[in-house]
């Protein structure tokens, strides 16, 4: 064999190992009220990464301009202020996505329920629990379709709207996280992407100080989003007040579910189901993941934690 075959040897397994590891960037900002990161192996994309991230950005804002409930210009806050505002493509869009999911959950799960989560407050202040003539009002201007609240789905919808771009320019592989998080493909070290799943006690407010377990992807495309109730709750009389209004009924959920994990086929439908799933409880909420194949979860309770079959 010339010394130009081993030469050229070498440089094709090379190339071929960069190829393997490819082309990872790190980007990250502010957003929704927090921190996001987007990981993505840019290679053959063609795109430089300050582009890409200036594209994120400017989705990010629109995003806020459009579906933020604390920007009081944007188009959510107006339209709830009784403005006459023309519905943009992003608003009708997770309007009507919404819609579907309130219908599937039979109103468990209802973006249109802003009234009952204003008079309920977020955070819980002190003596901020409405009477039942207040809770009967809310529920009755939830029902007349008065004002949305998007915060169900919407940081969910934010990393589909992120990974779709990234889809848009030739990214495989990536993970999103806007709070909740979309990831597909691989990591830089050529697995699938690995999540920890926070355990589920009062007291614990940093994400990833504690774990209950850690999910791994299978390379597959999937949204992953944890919900609970044991951050934001408020105690009066001696009784815990969770965060999860159902808003079939106007109160606070009352069972031993304190978290879950959903894992869907995207960030917007598993932040719906996150929800959904913390309102209804942990009977009904594992009943209908085992009755709907490609839907995983893990349920955290007070007295135990179940898995799906494939999570």
């Amino acid at each position: 064999m010339s010394r130009f075959s081993i030469i050229s040897i070498i440089f094709c397994t090379l190339l071929l190992c960069a190829c393997t590891r490819g082309r990872y960037v790190v980007i990250s900002g502010y957003a929704q009220g927090g921190t996001y990161t987007v990981k993505a192996d840019i290679a053959g994309t063609g795109v430089p990464q300050k582009k890409i991230a200036g594209q994120i950005e400017n989705l990010l804002t629109t995003i806020d301009t459009t579906l933020s409930g604390y920007n009081k210009s944007s188009l959510l806050s107006r339209y709830n202020a009784g403005e006459d505002v023309e519905p943009t493509e992003m608003f009708s869009d997770i309007l009507g996505i919404s819609e579907k999911f309130n219908e599937s959950t039979g109103g468990a799960f209802d973006v249109w329920a802003a009234p009952l989560f204003d008079i309920w407050g977020f955070g819980f202040k002190t003596d901020s629990l409405p009477d039942a003539t207040r809770i009967a009002e809310a529920m009755e201007l939830t029902r007349e379709h008065k004002k949305l609240n998007f915060n169900a789905i919407a940081q969910g919808y934010s990393c589909d709207v992120i990974a779709r771009y990234l889809h848009s320019i030739g990214v495989t592989n990536m993970l999103v996280d806007i709070g909740e998080i979309y990831c597909e493909g691989l990591n830089p070290k050529g697995r699938g992407w690995s999540i920890g799943i926070d355990t589920p006690v009062d007291g614990n407010n940093t994400p990833g100080a504690s774990l209950s377990g850690i999910w791994e992807s299978d390379g597959g495309a999937h949204g992953v989003v944890t919900s609970g109730n044991y951050r934001k709750f408020y105690v009066k009389d001696g009784r815990k007040y969770a965060h999860t209004i159902d808003p079939r009924t106007g109160y606070p959920v009352d069972h031993n579910l304190l978290s879950v994990t959903v894992v869907a086929p995207t960030a917007t439908e598993a932040d719906a189901l996150a929800t959904y799933f913390m309102v209804i409880g942990f009977d009904e909420a594992r009943r209908y993941i085992e009755a709907h194949p490609g839907i995983e979860a893990c349920l955290i309770c007070s007295d135990n934690i179940w898995y799906s079959e494939k999570f």
